[in-house]
């Protein structure tokens, strides 16, 4: 399988994030797909992605067997068909989402964000998947995550997503002591992450129903 581009990273990592948030509005419509790219809330880096690069993105995303188009309804929809595509477990596409959205994260972080996708039992649970995906076969398509370099005075290293090719090792300066507030900004991030998800699944409602799209005048 090919690189990924950025677009089509925060297209897919979006389907597979919402298959676990908002269920009862899954498969997602082009409309919810770029709401939720274009979250300013978890998302590495923030987006602006247009309709258009969208549709291109997921039609690109079904020709690589990651993306599956729904029929049935007046609408188009869509569903990430990542652990099918991969070979993988549930687990560790919720990690592999969380990548794909958040861009590198230690395995604390990635325990903590994947509270919402899946609960691990602890954070050594996490590692063992992350070093699963690390030694993957090349008969199974080779890697999936590589580890960074621990930066000065880190305690933990960090781990990125190999779907979009190799990545930089370099550590950004800021990687190297922790910022004040950490937990407070995650809960924060939390929160926004569910209002947006509550939005995402207004905003299906309102297409199912017929009505004008979230925001816009009725």
């Amino acid at each position: 399988m090919r690189s990924l581009t950025p677009i089509e990273a925060r297209v897919l990592g979006t389907l597979m994030e919402k298959a676990r948030t908002v269920p009862d509005s899954y498969p997602l419509s082009l409309n919810a797909v770029v709401a939720g790219c274009n979250q300013k809330s978890s998302r590495e880096p923030v987006m602006a992605v247009t309709d258009g690069e969208t549709q291109e993105a997921l039609d690109e995303l079904k020709r690589l067997s990651l993306a599956i188009e729904s029929g049935g309804s007046r609408v188009a929809r869509w569903e990430h068909n990542v652990q099918r595509a991969l070979g993988i477990p549930d687990q560790s596409a919720a990690l592999i989402g969380l990548l794909l959205l958040r861009g590198p994260q230690t395995a604390g972080e990635l325990r903590i964000n994947t509270e919402r996708w899946h609960r691990f039992a602890d954070i050594s649970s996490v590692e063992a998947f992350l070093v699963e995906l690390e030694e993957r076969a090349d008969a199974k398509g080779g890697p999936l995550v590589v580890r960074l370099p621990r930066a000065p005075g880190a305690r933990e290293q960090r781990w990125a997503h190999l779907l979009c090719g190799p990545v930089a090792m370099a550590m950004p300066p800021e990687a190297a002591t922790p910022s004040p507030g950490t937990d407070l900004r995650q809960r924060v991030e939390q929160l926004e992450d569910e209002v947006a998800a509550l939005r995402a699944d207004l905003q299906s409602l309102q297409e199912q129903l017929g009505l004008s799209r979230l925001g816009q005048a009725q």
